[in-house]
């Protein structure tokens, strides 16, 4: 029953890990760029919710919503104004330049009064909730986590396979010049794609802010969702889910499991193994070049 519990557990954390390496993917698969400001933009979705809540007085949902929309928002135009005009420079400046984004946003929220440098409760209508099956004890936290990251795959999958826009983005992450020759707007679906995957980091910040708090550095749990992205195949959106479930339950077992340090290292040990037996990843494809 313990071990149910850890596995349920690191469940849950797997799915934040999740959905923030979504962005990862969706960014990378329309771009070719890597984004290392999704964990930033994941805790500024926590803050604007958390700010909505106590400052607006709007209810838990619409404040949710208004967060996601904010930070979505926030996502296009990070990609119109700063990333855009060094599209085609070397990839390790764009890197460079998403590294300085996350450390600018800790920074500005640092700098603001009376919030940036506590940290804060989300005041959720399901916190400590508990419910009982048996001996097994389910947080309700855990299961919102689960749930929601279950529904927002479901509605990608619907969104990329049924709609307009989703043919369209894939067609755009598989061979942009095409896309473009073939009438697709590929910039504007560029700057779709980031607000997408900003969205997803807020919906992924106010999931984890009840479990672990809303404060500034809750941005460094990116670093754990990139092992994910990787595990799973850079290239693929249910890769990411499920490399970040594994990554999550391996953590879990080895925070209790093994000795202390173990369960910090445990997604980047995750990773040199499924480098050395896999390097394209659990969904990751193969290609190959003629020449």
């Amino acid at each position: 029953m313990q071990f149910l519990q850890l596995v349920i557990s690191g469940i849950a954390q797997g799915c934040i890990y999740g959905l923030i390496a979504l962005g990862f993917v969706l960014i990378y698969k329309a771009t070719e760029t890597v984004s290392f400001a999704q964990g930033e933009l994941m805790m500024l979705g926590a803050f604007a919710g958390f700010a909505a809540m106590t400052w607006l007085g709007l209810a838990f949902w619409m404040a949710v919503v208004c967060a996601v929309v904010a930070v979505a928002l926030l996502g296009m135009l990070l990609e119109r104004v700063v990333v855009r005009p060094i599209l085609g420079q070397p990839a390790f400046s764009i890197v460079m330049l998403t590294i300085g984004i996350g450390y600018v946003a800790r920074g500005l929220v640092t700098m603001v009064p009376g919030i940036g440098t506590e940290t804060h409760t989300l005041p959720v209508p399901y916190k400590d909730e508990i419910y009982r099956l048996g001996e097994l004890v389910l947080n309700a936290e855990q299961l919102v986590v689960i749930g929601a990251t279950g529904v927002l795959c479901a509605l990608l999958f619907a969104l990329f396979r049924y709609s307009k826009l989703g043919i369209a983005m894939q067609a755009s992450s598989q061979n942009q010049l095409a896309a473009y020759y073939m009438g697709i707007p590929v910039r504007r679906l560029n700057g779709l794609v980031w607000g997408l995957a900003a969205a997803v980091a807020a919906l992924a910040g106010l999931l984890l802010a009840p479990i672990t708090f809303v404060h500034a550095n809750m941005g460094f749990i990116g670093l754990k969702a990139f092992p994910a992205a990787v595990v799973g195949g850079f290239g693929s959106l249910p890769g990411a889910i499920v490399g970040g479930v594994l990554i999550g339950v391996v953590e879990s077992l080895a925070g209790f499991y093994l000795p202390d340090g173990f369960k910090d290292t445990a997604a980047y040990i995750v990773v040199l193994v499924m480098l050395m037996v896999r390097p394209n990843g659990l969904f990751g494809e193969r290609l190959r070049k003629k020449v």
